[in-house]
């Protein structure tokens, strides 16, 4: 059972600065690391194949799994601009946010609040990327899977964090559901992931059935 004893006095703004929990550090920390490697990857290859379009990126692996049609389409450039580079910039500032988080710093409410905007923007994109790839271009991209991985996880634990700590003010009947939802993290997040992996599944099923 996770303790609700922060989220009793959470019907006003809390003061700032506010600390973080150890989880909202770790999965800020993590997700950052991972993130970056991730876009750091996909802009190595985009470099490659923009001085030699001839060139295949290791991800590149059947008609499905192909990070090249991804990255060469609009989709990919959705800003004018490769997006990998979005999370370059994106992700290393979350990984020190959370190195900060970890060492013991209190960040200011409205960092905490840029940054749940951030995130859930994220999301935003990463959810509107799935429904590219899955039924625009008919392709799946092992890196961008991977940021969509994270930013789910950075956005839900941020989001709770700010809920829990009253960052966001909640009304009684909030901190009720919230208390609920604590309780459920782990669950609610796994259901999120798993109508991802389902939708993934049940779209390229042909494919996937074909290498068993």
């Amino acid at each position: 059972m996770i303790d609700h004893s922060s989220v009793a006095d959470t019907s006003v703004p809390c003061p700032s600065p506010v600390s973080g929990d150890r989880r909202s550090g770790w999965v800020m920390v993590l997700a950052g690391i991972i993130g970056w490697f991730a876009a750091f990857r996909l802009t190595v290859d985009d470099w490659h194949v923009l001085k030699d379009p001839a060139y295949r990126p290791s991800c590149d692996i059947s008609p499905v799994v192909s990070c090249g049609g991804v990255m060469s389409s609009p989709q990919g450039s959705l800003f004018g601009f490769p997006n990998m580079l979005l999370g370059l910039g994106a992700f290393a500032a979350v990984a020190a946010l959370g190195v900060a988080v970890l060492a013991g710093s209190r960040l200011h409410r409205l960092l905490w609040l840029a940054l749940n905007a951030g995130a859930l923007a994220g999301a935003v994109l990463v959810h509107w990327l799935i429904w590219q790839s899955l039924y625009e271009l008919n392709k799946l991209c092992p890196y961008c899977m991977v940021v969509w991985v994270v930013t789910i996880a950075l956005v839900w634990y941020v989001t709770l964090h700010n809920l829990d700590r009253g960052v966001v003010p909640l009304s009684a009947r909030g901190r009720r559901v919230i208390g609920v939802v604590l309780d459920t993290h782990w669950i609610l997040l796994g259901a999120w992931y798993a109508l991802i992996a389902v939708l993934v599944l049940t779209r390229f099923w042909p494919y996937w059935s074909s290498l068993l």
